[in-house]
């Protein structure tokens, strides 16, 4: 190997080696056309996106790649999923920001853009239960999560810092690289990805990248302003014909004594 190479390049071709592939099967992994030849020569240089699929698949640390740290694997798990940006009242305390369904649709591409989340609704909730966090509220759009959330419901979720602090099969808002999604997680075997299930069976379940995962909410509570109505009428005609029965069983009793 040139001693005049860059460390990343170095490091580049000892992955390779140490996973015994070839330059070619390397490519096909990692999406490089034909052969990493060029790559560990030093005549192509290392795209950005070849380093985020080192860090999928092998977990490669990209500081470590560079040279700038000792730790050569990273969990993708352990990632940051906090929030980039917050906001404040006047007395320093930190506001409960509303995202709706229309401004959902661009709350991915917005995540560090301030003037964005001075446009989003913000008060402050006055209950213990929602202190020393920060915590974020949003629109459920569809009816995936039914019957535990309907469309339109709201739900006020807090912060989680990674994933390796979410819990299994409980409910949280994933917010991906182009949507904002509520739905239970299921961790599986894949150190790369998570499940998302929906609570509506009609809905089956699907895999994304831990690594599009940008923020992570665990919902705490919801609000909804719908009635199920056919809910309570179904439970009313129950308590109804209970009370049939009942009738009909204390008329039998008292003709038979």
């Amino acid at each position: 190997m040139k001693a005049d190479l860059p460390i990343e390049v170095k490091r580049f071709k000892q992955i390779r080696e140490e996973q015994n592939l070839t330059q070619a099967e390397f490519a096909e992994v990692l999406g490089i056309k034909n052969s990493t030849a060029d790559i560990e020569r030093g005549k192509t240089r290392l795209l950005g996106i070849v380093v985020a699929q080192l860090l999928k698949e092998y977990q490669i640390n990209p500081l470590w790649l560079y040279g700038q740290s000792f730790q050569k694997e990273i969990s993708l798990q352990n990632q940051s999923m906090m929030p980039k940006v917050v906001t404040v009242n006047n007395s320093d305390q930190e506001n409960l920001l509303l995202v709706n369904q229309k401004a959902a649709a661009g709350y991915p591409q917005n995540l560090q853009n301030n003037e964005y989340y001075q446009q989003l609704p913000a008060f402050d909730l006055p209950l213990p239960q929602f202190r020393n966090a920060t915590y974020r509220g949003f629109q459920v759009e569809g009816d995936s999560m039914l019957p535990d959330l309907r469309p339109e419901d709201w739900v006020l979720a807090k912060a989680v810092e990674n994933l390796a602090e979410a819990k299994q099969h409980k409910i949280y808002v994933f917010v991906l690289q182009d949507s904002v999604l509520v739905k239970k997680l299921h961790k599986t075997q894949n150190p790369s990805t998570v499940a998302l299930l929906s609570t509506n069976e009609t809905y089956p379940p699907y895999e994304v990248e831990i690594s599009t995962i940008q923020e992570l909410w665990e919902v705490k509570s919801k609000l909804t302003f719908t009635l199920n109505e056919n809910s309570e009428n179904t439970v009313l005609k129950k308590l109804e014909a209970s009370m049939e029965d009942l009738k009909e069983q204390l008329a039998s009793f008292k003709q038979s004594s």
